[in-house]
């Protein structure tokens, strides 16, 4: 094990000698199942099996019999004897049978893989406890591959089964979610005061929370008297408790140590494009939050703020207006992007936002000419240039700032850590990052994945912005669908098509590109339409070619990838069309279809699918029909995916909880989340009698992970 994961349990669970035995001494383990415990759950020594949890219990508590099976449903649980054991061959596989006999019948037993090992466990005239998912072959019922004890083996002769998590490599060695029951149910017995409570008392009072000890045995030895659902509460808490008080810890010591510029006053260029040239007036969502950035400027320390904001809902605007703050205070600017589109699109905004304003601004990419370049590395130097908006490319070691204050990331999460982490080294003193999103972060996630940064929403869409129309529609109404193309486009408006392949797989039946593309031109011959196409496959001059064609409404239909997922702003496209939309998530199909209803004109989004869908897909699609709110539809997507696939696991590095969900327990993360700021504030150096406990445990989390946050 990881000689800091070792330390980080030590702490966090309280444990002494005994549960730190490496796991081979446990009976029933040995050196072989060791191994294999080890490489595949992660499971060490006693306190790593401890705190390998059940995903979830089976009622054990009914006992039926061989008369109720064609009444049931669901697994069954019998008791009785054994009267008959028999094997045949099958090619050459062997089929072992056994007959099982209750006082009111007499069912099957079957197993078609493991006879040799199963059968010397079989005896004739025992009494036995079987469990599994009774069927009908012919007209006899049997129960494949049952779970089978001798009744004086029987752990619980009543209660709740826990299950655990196995692998194929593990079962094989007897250590299937019954086995590894076993060997818990075995340790557990033996914790009685062996376990140091981890929470405060007054906290576990306050919130009728049972201690740590009482909360693993019945974890683990569950009855039906539901003391596992205390006991899971518990140490949910206790797991997302500590996580909070981490975060806010790191927030709190990256604010304490890190020095940032002052930026005393708002400055004539802000003031001058506030007052003349402000495209709009300020949604109050946007003026809050930049009250918060004001605020953030005026401390001294180094701001660290994510600003989330749903498509279209002004964020761009709000970066402009903290970069002129910056720039009004004798520093330069960033704003960089993921992809040459977005950065172009960004560069095109702010320069038009911008025209009236002695403001220079520049745009460096892969696609810039050397001599541009030159140019611009000049003017970066002597502090010429204002602001700078660009991709990868503002990372090289040639881009020398003069005096970077501000550093704007667009879409971060497409950013590696050790990326944004260079901007960080572009000034003697690390420039303020705010970074932007336009992917809505359920509370709970924003919480978790950022909580040691400020976070700032805007969710309220700028005035005027009308609703976008969305509708589902399968592939027989696509005749009604091209007809509808061709309405809007004889009102002069552009239509949007994705696609979510570039070229045919022959693995996956969906419509891709290629194909889409020459179907359409067929279905929208010149002269009469003209038809572009853009991918990712494109050379950046070419797609930066077709891009302009249609921006200047040379082109009518846009065929694409997801590309255009970010940042193409066309106020006169005022239709997206998303090929097999089964083929994305729902925040792919937010973002995807936030490239329409940019302009005055009703806008629409049209999902086209197969016939054959399933069930969470079709709640995908009823999601996006039925809401435009962003952060709904991103509650909907955490339920329907789980944090890991939301946010992906590279960057969070907290992904690793044993026991709390996110997606499930978001009532528990707001209150872990309070419960750890009430103490930070009480009491910020965890210096009284009734944290030192909680402050002995951080010490050591807070050495054992990198502070991810730190380089957001």
């Amino acid at each position: 094990m990881d000689v800091y994961l070792s330390q980080f349990f030590f702490y966090f669970y309280g444990v002494n000698d005994f549960l730190q035995t490496p796991i081979e001494f446990l009976k029933g383990v040995g050196p072989q199942r060791a191994e294999l415990l080890r490489q595949e759950i992660g499971v060490y020594t006693f306190n790593d099996l401890l705190n390998y949890f059940p995903f979830r219990y089976i009622d054990r508590s009914k006992y039926h019999s061989v008369s109720d099976l064609p009444f049931l449903d669901s697994h069954a649980q019998l008791k009785g004897k054994i009267i008959h054991i028999a094997e045949a061959t099958l090619g050459r596989q062997k089929k072992l049978t056994a007959k099982f006999q209750d006082a009111t019948g007499v069912i099957d037993l079957v197993w078609f893989q493991g006879a040799k090992w199963i059968k010397p466990l079989l005896k004739v005239g025992v009494e036995f406890q079987i469990f599994g998912k009774a069927k009908v072959y012919g007209n006899l019922w049997n129960m494949p591959h049952p779970e089978m004890t001798e009744w004086k083996d029987v752990l619980l002769k009543t209660g709740l089964q826990p299950v655990y998590s196995t692998t194929e490599k593990l079962s094989a060695k007897g250590l299937h979610s019954k086995g590894i029951e076993k060997l818990t149910a075995n340790l557990v017995l033996q914790i009685k005061g062996r376990i140091i409570e981890t929470l405060p008392l007054y906290l576990l009072n306050e919130h009728r929370l049972i201690g740590k000890e009482q909360a693993l045995y019945h974890v683990h030895l569950p009855n039906v008297d539901n003391d596992f659902i205390q006991a899971r509460l518990r140490l949910k808490f206790e797991e997302l408790f500590f996580l909070q008080m981490e975060l806010l810890l790191r927030k709190h010591i990256t604010m304490k140590k890190s020095k940032g510029f002052v930026f005393a006053e708002v400055g004539d260029v802000f003031t001058d494009f506030y007052t003349n040239n402000l495209p709009f007036e300020l949604t109050g969502a946007q003026k809050r939050v930049l009250k918060e950035i004001r605020k953030d400027f005026l401390t001294g320390h180094h701001m660290n703020r994510l600003l989330q904001g749903d498509v279209g809902s002004g964020k761009t605007l709000v970066a402009l207006l903290t970069m002129l703050i910056g720039i009004g205070n004798g520093f330069q600017t960033a704003l960089m992007a993921p992809t040459e589109i977005l950065a172009t699109q960004h560069f095109e905004t702010l320069s038009e936002m911008l025209k009236e304003l002695p403001i220079r601004i520049e745009l460096l990419t892969g696609s810039v000419k050397k001599k541009n370049r030159i140019g611009i590395h000049e003017g970066l130097e002597d502090g010429s240039v204002h602001i700078l908006v660009g991709t990868h490319a503002l990372l090289e070691d040639v881009v020398k700032f003069q005096n970077l204050g501000i550093v704007v990331i667009d879409e971060q999460h497409r950013f590696g850590v050790a990326q944004r982490a260079r901007m960080w080294k572009k000034n003697t003193t690390p420039p303020h990052v705010l970074i932007m999103t336009a992917t809505p972060i359920p509370r709970t996630l924003a919480m978790t994945f950022y909580g040691d940064l400020d976070v700032s929403v805007i969710d309220v869409l700028p005035p005027g912005r009308k609703t976008i129309s969305t509708m589902h529609r399968y592939e027989a109404n696509r005749l009604r669908v091209f007809g509808f193309i061709k309405e809007e486009i004889a009102k002069g408006r552009q239509i949007y098509i994705v696609y979510p392949l570039i070229n045919e797989s022959k693995t996956l039946d969906f419509n891709n590109l290629i194909s889409g593309y020459e179907a359409i031109s067929r279905y929208f011959p010149l002269p009469d339409y003209r038809v572009s196409i853009l991918h990712g496959q494109m050379k950046p001059e070419d797609k930066n070619f077709e891009m302009q064609r249609f921006v200047k409404g040379e082109t009518q239909i846009m065929v694409a990838t997801t590309v255009i997922e970010v940042g193409v702003n066309v106020p006169n496209a005022s239709v997206m069309i998303i090929e097999s939309s089964e083929r994305f998530g729902l925040s792919q199909l937010h973002q995807l279809r936030g490239r329409v209803g940019r302009g005055a004109e009703q806008s629409f989004c049209i999902l086209m699918t197969g016939d054959k869908l399933s069930k969470d897909t079709l709640k995908r699609i009823e999601t996006m029909v039925n809401s435009s709110d962003g952060f709904e539809i991103a509650e909907v997507d955490l339920q329907l995916r789980g944090p890991g696939d939301l946010m992906g696991t590279q960057q969070s590095g907290l992904l690793n909880l044993k026991i709390a969900d996110l997606a499930k327990d978001s009532q528990l993360v707001v209150l872990a989340r309070d419960e750890a700021r009430k103490i930070l504030l009480e009491d910020p150096g965890l210096e009284f009698s009734k944290h030192l406990k909680l402050k002995e445990i951080l010490i050591e989390v807070l050495r054992s992970r990198p502070n991810w946050g730190k380089i957001a």
